[in-house]
């Protein structure tokens, strides 16, 4: 199939775009990447009757310092992500995270706010950002202001933005002295989506206990989810003697089935990805 009949605007400035979004008669979508969005207009799961095409807007593109943290504007690519030692540095677990997203081919076209705003519960980076405790600003024509990504991903494809808001940034706070940082995942295939993945962070010295852990899962439920039960089995332990008792406490994610796995193999996968995860941080 293709695509149902659109218009196309492609704004060359942030408040040309916003203009555009307003438009309601049109029910207006933008177009940050477009490596999901096409797809579901070429089977017809979304058909706008507009789409504002975000790559003019320089202004949304890059990555910068933020008070010892990182900025990222919404509309860099994964591809500038991975060549970014900034990255590197301050957000070494988005680095670890790369390769396993997608294919190259899509990387170098899928943005970092284009997952933001759709948020895929199988998607990696909003749970990396809950990881991370980032948050993410957004901007509409009255002005912008800034959700925590625990608050930001709500339910299946549904995010905390309101009808003429935009994702412009994600920023991600500078990490504490000695903090550590592993992520894993199993898929069927390389690049293939998850069929469970978590992202590990904690505080402490390598040889000790660990403290602050934060264990986010991205394609297990219908958003990505802390599991804080088993973060404070963790709670000051090296990482791999608090594992079972980390993986005994699971069970409070309110886990979903997929055309991948049922509700019982996600949790068994969960303790897997969990305890390997656990390995490498």
């Amino acid at each position: 199939m293709k695509a149902a009949e659109f218009r196309y605007e492609r704004p060359e400035s942030l408040a040309e775009a916003l203009a555009l979004l307003e438009d309601t008669d049109l029910d207006a979508t933008p177009l940050a990447g477009g490596q999901s969005l096409v797809p579901m207009m070429n089977f017809r799961l979304a058909m706008p009757g507009m789409l504002v095409d975000l790559s003019e807007l320089d202004d949304l593109k890059g990555i910068s310092e933020d008070g010892g943290g990182v900025r990222i504007g919404a509309m860099t690519r994964y591809v500038d992500l991975a060549g970014s030692d900034l990255i590197a540095r301050r957000a070494p677990l988005i680095a670890m995270a790369l390769p396993y997203i997608a294919h190259a081919a899509i990387r170098n076209r899928g943005t970092i706010g284009g997952s933001v705003a759709l948020a895929d519960p199988a998607a990696e980076m909003p749970a990396l950002l809950l990881a991370l405790d980032a948050t993410i600003t957004v901007q509409s024509s009255a002005g912008s202001k800034t959700h925590g990504a625990a608050d930001f991903f709500l339910g299946m494809y549904e995010t905390a933005l309101e009808d003429g808001e935009l994702v412009t940034a994600i920023t991600i706070p500078a990490p504490a002295p000695h903090r550590r940082f592993a992520f894993y995942e199993l898929a069927r295939r390389h690049g293939d989506y998850a069929m469970a993945g978590v992202a590990v962070s904690a505080t402490g010295a390598v040889g000790a206990g660990c403290t602050d852990f934060r264990v986010a899962y991205f394609s297990v439920a219908d958003r990505p989810v802390r599991a804080t039960a088993a973060e404070a089995a963790l709670d000051g332990k090296a990482p791999m003697d608090g594992a079972e008792a980390a993986v005994a406490a699971l069970g409070e994610i309110p886990f979903a089935g997929d055309l991948n796995a049922g509700i019982a193999t996600k949790l068994h996968l969960s303790g897997v990805v969990l305890k390997r995860a656990l390995e490498r941080l």
